[in-house]
């Protein structure tokens, strides 16, 4: 075994291409939280309270909010991303805007001119969350336009390069190119890594290193990560351990030694009952709320062509009981007996798919464009057969290809939604559908499926539903 030993003369530091676009989005971020700081504080000031006004002294609480928000690591975790989103720091944002109302009113003899109302706080707390949020994606959104694209060199087997190439390209939120591919027998072959990856970085103009390889425990791999941080690139690792073990883990330091602790796979008791209370709550709201829709589509779906109003199709929930899905009828009646004639052009591998299938009516083109054909399986979810993200539930043909361990995803109820509706269902191969809805159960949380939930909604708008 070849064992690589980077020289400490050999150490640089990350290219100036890069050290800019890390300053750009830093500083457009840090603008962002100022822009929100100041909003709110005139909101809580000036509309919500009578006769009140700002001090001087209010100006050094300005920058406080970025010295927070540094603190909680903020404006650092973008340039160690590949695909940069503000959603997953909704929690830290929840709690910055919570300890600066805390310290708005502890500071208030300092900050205002005035005696701010319980009314006042409250507003400068919610303003200061929403405007936090809403100006981080806009910055971010900006710094995207503005930076030059990141340039990924990816080292690996060619199977998971691939894999990897197709993700970074496909994804709308993540800004980068695949510049130059090399394989992983090639890299740990080379004497000097830190020259080699010196080399290709300068000819290709590398900015990030993605490594995927064949385990996490393999020493060669470590050096090759070493070399790569040497050489002063952006380094990203695909370890296959968390295609089993997922995100949701817990590191450990046992004197000296880190150790990763993996949780339990499935939900306890009281996860399914808060899931389940979720999934009452919020179904119950969208179904009044959107009441005159499915009237309104009802109608439509009837005066357009003869037939049932719902579709009705048998398929595998949770721990593999048998139950009928509920969508508004989009095809003609006898759309099932039609499918073996039209086998030939199915675009989706393991599932049925196809992009312009005549089998569609009008109005039923529209209903799937908007996802709005979903809309009645809220009554599946109220009667506890599906849940509002879940795994995807399949047809009785397609849940027989599901093997081994990935038959564990009907530990839970198959939802409406997912990981899988997000990356566009009818673009993901079953394989693959099935290792989300795995790793979805193996790492379930609350903020998990709002998460999921949020990212829907824009998913459903930009009418990416086909």
């Amino acid at each position: 075994m070849r064992v690589f030993a980077p020289r400490l003369e050999s150490e640089s530091v990350e290219p100036p291409v890069v050290l800019r676009r890390e300053r750009r989005y830093r500083r457009l971020l840090a603008l962002g939280d100022v822009t929100a700081a100041t909003l709110s504080l005139l909101i809580c000031v000036s509309l919500l309270g009578e006769g009140d006004r700002l001090r001087v002294g209010a100006l050094a609480g300005i920058p406080l909010i970025v010295l927070i928000t540094k603190v909680l690591g903020l404006y650092d975790r973008d340039e160690l991303l590949l695909r940069k989103t503000t959603l997953e720091e909704v929690p830290f944002l929840f709690q910055l805007a919570t300890l600066s109302a805390l310290l708005l009113w502890l500071g208030q003899t300092v900050l205002v001119a005035g005696e701010l109302g319980r009314d006042q706080v409250l507003g400068f707390w919610a303003a200061l969350f929403v405007l936090l949020f809403v100006l981080r994606v806009v910055a971010r959104s900006a710094a995207r336009r503005v930076v030059p694209i990141e340039r990924v060199l990816l080292i690996g087997d060619p199977e998971a390069c691939e894999r990897a190439r197709d993700k970074i390209e496909a994804s709308a939120n993540v800004h980068a190119e695949v510049a130059a591919q090399i394989e992983l027998r090639t890299a740990l072959e080379s004497s000097d890594a830190v020259a080699a990856l010196a080399q290709v970085s300068a000819e290709c103009e590398i900015h990030r290193v993605v490594v995927a390889p064949p385990s996490t425990d393999h020493g060669e791999v470590l050096d090759l990560i070493r070399a790569a941080k040497a050489v002063g690139l952006k380094v990203s690792v695909l370890p296959r351990m968390l295609e089993v073990v997922g995100s949701s883990v817990e590191f450990e330091d046992l004197d000296g030694v880190n150790v990763l602790a993996v949780r339990r796979f499935g939900l306890t008791r009281s996860s399914r009952l808060v899931k389940r209370v979720m999934d009452l709550g919020a179904g119950t709201l969208m179904w009044v709320l959107l009441l005159p829709v499915l009237l309104g589509i009802s109608l439509a779906v009837k005066a357009d062509s003869r037939g049932p109003l719902f579709f009705r199709q048998r398929r595998v929930g949770c721990g593999g009981e048998i139950f009928e899905l509920l969508k508004f009828r989009t095809m003609v009646a006898d759309a099932e007996s039609q499918k073996a004639d039209l086998q030939d052009l199915n675009e989706a591998e393991g599932l049925f798919k196809i992009a312009d299938d005549p089998r569609i009516t009008r109005v039923g083109r529209f209903l799937r464009r908007t996802s709005l054909d979903e809309l009645p399986q809220l009554m599946n979810v109220l009667r506890g057969e599906m849940s509002l993200v879940g795994p995807r539930p399949l047809v009785l043909d397609e849940d027989e290809r599901v093997e081994g361990w990935y038959r564990r995803r009907l530990d839970l109820t198959p939802g409406m939604t997912g990981r899988w509706q997000v990356l566009g269902s009818a673009r993901v191969p079953l394989q693959e559908m099935v290792q989300l809805d795995y790793l979805y159960v193996a790492n379930w949380s609350l903020w998990g499926d709002v998460k999921i939930l949020l990212r829907t909604l824009p998913f459903v708008l930009g009418r990416r539903g086909l």
